[in-house]
């Protein structure tokens, strides 16, 4: 064990985020820095944006869990919808997108969705993402629609209301169906002791989805919806936040919305 615990602000702007670091770094807490991630200045390659403050806990009074860590995350509103975003497709399609690791084409997308509100918040860009934003609109819209980001975000939604209704409290695995052109979300429920029952209906149901661009089958467990809740109390809101924010940025090749603060100067006019 080496971590007894974290925590997380998430404040209204990118300026509040900093204001909030250097609050800490000037308090007199007793607990000792061990490193700070600064993912605003340096962003991840993945697109995640935000601060990272680790601390080495002390106390004078109980001392068994002196020298552990405790980490804290700072972002703001715009950052958290992100990795909101991320986390939930991420859980939906059984990848590992926020390491940076399952489909190329989602792991794009958020990458340029990084730049896109890197630029609203006038910091630092996503490396190896367009220097214009004319050039990050393009290949944004390209992926947005192959994706099909905001149906799917509204489905996988759609699912996880499913699996919280009351009527489900006895089933422990879920196979989601959904289907993003019809909006149709299919759950087949299976009790604790029927796992092999429902890994060989997900295989059956994945076979069948297999060529299909409009559909995902998706087997998910009560306890990883649980910790997807637990981490993401405001998904609906985070993740509308974040639907609406891309359909903004894919609106004008001109540059961003004037609400949010100026354009990025690292950023060329066309």
């Amino acid at each position: 064990m080496q971590d007894i615990g974290g925590c997380r602000a998430i404040v209204a702007s990118c300026p509040q985020v900093k204001d909030l670091a250097k609050a800490y770094a000037d308090s007199d807490i007793k607990h000792s820095l061990a490193q700070k991630d600064d993912y605003i200045d340096t962003p991840k390659d993945s697109g995640y944006r935000g601060i990272h403050l680790i601390y080495r806990y002390f106390s004078d009074k109980k001392t068994d869990y002196n020298t552990l860590k405790v980490e804290v995350q700072l972002r703001s509103q715009l950052q958290h919808a992100w990795a909101t975003a991320v986390e939930s497709v991420g859980a939906f399609i059984q990848q590992a997108l926020k390491s940076s690791l399952g489909e190329q084409d989602w792991l794009r997308f958020f990458a340029l969705m990084g730049t896109a509100i890197a630029i609203r918040e006038n910091s630092t860009p996503v490396p190896d993402t367009p220097t214009t934003y004319g050039e990050l609109v393009k290949e944004l819209r390209e992926y947005a629609n192959a994706l099909d980001v905001a149906s799917r975000l509204a489905t996988f939604g759609a699912a996880l209301q499913i699996t919280e209704s009351p009527r489900r409290d006895s089933d422990h695995y879920f196979l989601l169906e959904v289907n993003h052109k019809t909006k149709l979300v299919t759950v087949t429920g299976f009790k604790q002791a029927e796992s092999d029952k429902a890994t060989a209906k997900y295989l059956e149901v994945e076979k069948k989805l297999k060529d299909s661009q409009d559909a995902d089958a998706v087997l998910v467990s009560v306890d990883s919806m649980a910790a997807l809740r637990r981490a993401y109390p405001n998904y609906f809101l985070d993740t509308k936040v974040f639907v609406d924010l891309m359909n903004e940025t894919l609106k004008s090749t001109r540059g961003p919305p004037k609400r949010g603060g100026a354009q990025l100067s690292l950023f060329r006019e066309e």
